[in-house]
């Protein structure tokens, strides 16, 4: 009799530690999700990525044509070569004009105004080249690249079509931030909080590790009555990728 009491005391504190366990499934989500776009309206040249694909800093993504900032490298050159043009001329006569001044056969007037507009030129083509110089900085933003290493989630952009500044044409999430996301019902609130220790788990690839609850995401759903609980994990396996499963022990 001793030794069945013994065995059903036990059994009732294991059940007692499993009922204590709430889990919870999610997935595997990057906290560091880009929507990459283009700083220029142009036609796309070229893409170097497919979905799926990892990419790494710096890394160009795709590229547009450079006709539209050819046009303004063209128009900002025109205006500069005019500019330096009138002030050459502008310059022979001023100095004809001082020479003539020292003799008295023009008036001062004349010189003033040669030099104010001789001034005003001069600010024309410090303008006109700082605009060459912006216009010429713009080559750089034809190659789009990748702002950190990640893999690509969604590709929106083929050769030959208009890249708009704006409208997303990658998706690049960075593996080197991942969570898992969950949602927890509302009277279960009560056993968790920010920094809380739990248990995460993903069944693929035979992960089990201590993770953390970094965000707890205070509007609720309306038709489940749940919370979303963001857990980090600081696992270094290269294998995970967003949108595996996986699931969320607590105690």
């Amino acid at each position: 009799m001793t030794i069945i009491k013994n065995l059903l005391t036990i059994a009732a504190l294991s059940a007692s530690l499993v009922a204590e366990t709430l889990t919870l499934s999610g997935s595997v989500i990057s906290d560091n999700q880009k929507m990459i776009t283009s700083r220029f309206m142009g036609f796309v040249t070229s893409v170097n990525v497919s979905e799926g694909e990892k990419v790494s800093k710096n890394q160009i993504l795709y590229s547009i044509d450079s006709r539209e900032i050819d046009s303004a490298k063209a128009q900002a050159e025109l205006s500069l070569q005019m500019y330096d043009n009138q002030f050459t001329n502008v310059k022979i006569n001023l100095d004809r004009h001082r020479r003539l001044l020292e003799k008295d056969m023009v008036s001062k007037y004349e010189v003033e105004n040669l030099e104010l507009a001789a001034k005003n030129l001069q600010d024309m083509i410090s303008i006109a080249k700082a605009r060459l110089q912006e216009v010429n900085n713009q080559y750089r933003y034809l190659n789009i690249t990748a702002p950190n290493e990640g893999v690509v989630v969604a590709k929106n952009i083929k050769v030959g079509e208009m890249a708009m500044p704006g409208m997303p044409a990658i998706v690049l999430s960075d593996l080197s931030n991942l969570k898992i996301s969950a949602e927890i019902a509302e009277s279960n609130l009560n056993l968790i909080q920010h920094g809380k220790k739990v248990t995460v788990e993903i069944p693929s690839l035979g992960i089990k590790e201590i993770g953390t609850v970094a965000a707890i995401i205070p509007s609720s759903n309306p038709m489940t009555h749940t919370f979303k609980i963001k857990v980090s994990f600081s696992s270094l396996n290269k294998s995970v990728y967003p949108g595996m499963y996986a699931t969320v022990s607590i105690d």
